[in-house]
């Protein structure tokens, strides 16, 4: 292999790095973000100003990386003259060297165009407009979200390296390398169209899946969002609107989700316990009736030394189940459902074996 095409081949590695940065580039710092840092100032700050500056840095490096390439070849000595390489000896070399000239210029011409007029050509500014009420400046709805941004109460999802999902106390916001789409969270619609399952190895059955989430508003077109299952439960929970999904799309749950289902149906084998008590709600979360009861039920023996629990009824299956699951190691997952826990009040022992429904006499 020649080495110009050895060059070539890193140049384009080095490219599709800088536009799509893996891992190890942001790991060491090999970013636009990082290198015009100074410039850029701080994201936590400034979100919105951040992120108008970001974008015209972003069309200005990937515009000039063709014409970077040009130069590089004549000064690493692959040409010798550096006309040769704008005249070229082919069409198709006549036209990329054309194009990397191009490239440039338009990309200037462009962020001239953004900057014009306090902004109001930008592609974030423009969606900002659509939200200012009683002819307000783009400036207040971006000091809004900032104010935001700033606080703690955020969730911020990234799924690639080109997009990033920050929803905030009364914002949705889906952050591209040269836009940002939003909406406000009273105004929207979210609806899951649809979950793809890519297989992690062929050598297991583990997968993960990624969930498209169509985000409706009447003041903007619709965008999608796309995140891991396993943030599913993050973003609705930081949401003030429900997410509808559609009967046709089935995605996974979380592994406390799997783990409570798994939870219920073991102790729905288990001997029930009768009871005819006057149950008030349950302690956990005050909205359902008692239904299960701690009773020791599993042999005797140094491994199983569980203890008898003489607490009356106080808690419901979900809220249990949820005990149980918070008292366990994380990072042994497949050992929850042999494992133990205490009695959330007098701290007795108990395995899922003592864990009863109630069967409540009248």
């Amino acid at each position: 292999m020649s080495p110009f095409v050895v060059f070539t081949l890193f140049y384009l590695l080095i490219s599709f790095g800088l536009i799509y940065p893996p891992t190890e580039f942001i790991s060491a710092g090999f970013t636009i973000q990082n290198w015009f840092s100074g410039i850029l100032g701080s994201e936590s700050l400034n979100f919105i100003r951040y992120h108008i500056k970001k974008s015209m840095l972003n069309l200005i490096v990937y515009s000039c990386l063709p014409l970077v390439y040009v130069i590089l070849l004549f000064l690493l000595g692959y040409v010798n003259e550096l006309s040769l390489l704008f005249i070229g000896t082919t069409l198709y070399w006549k036209i990329f060297a054309a194009t990397s000239i191009t490239l440039p210029l338009l990309a200037l011409f462009e962020v001239k165009r953004w900057t014009d007029n306090n902004y109001s050509k930008h592609p974030i500014v423009k969606n900002l407009t659509k939200f200012c009420n009683n002819n307000s400046s783009w400036e207040v709805v971006a000091s809004e979200i900032e104010n935001e941004f700033r606080r703690i109460e955020k969730v911020c999802i990234s799924t690639n390296p080109l997009s990033r999902v920050v929803v905030t106390e009364n914002w949705i916001l889906k952050v591209t390398p040269l836009t940002i789409f939003l909406t406000h969270q009273s105004e929207a619609s979210l609806i899951v169209k649809s979950a793809t399952n890519f297989e992690l190895s062929h050598l297991n059955s583990k997968e993960t899946q990624y969930l498209n989430i169509e985000v409706n508003s009447a003041r903007i077109e619709p965008f999608i969002i796309r995140i891991n299952a396993a943030h599913f439960k993050d973003l609705e929970d930081r949401l003030a609107r429900s997410i509808n999904v559609l009967p046709n799309v089935k995605f996974h749950k979380s592994i406390v989700e799997q783990f409570l289902d798994v939870f219920k149906d073991t102790i729905s084998k288990n001997p029930k316990y009768t009871t005819n008590m006057e149950l008030d709600q349950c302690i956990g979360c005050l909205q359902s009736r008692p239904e299960v009861k701690i009773q020791k039920q599993c042999q005797d023996t140094l491994i199983n030394n569980c203890t008898s629990c003489f607490c009356k009824p106080m808690w419901c299956v979900d809220c249990m189940g949820k005990w149980f699951v918070s008292r366990q190691d994380p990072e042994h997952k497949n050992q929850w459902l042999s494992s133990k826990c205490t009695c959330p009040m007098c701290r007795a022992t108990f395995c899922l074996l003592d864990v009863s429904l109630l069967d409540e006499v009248e």
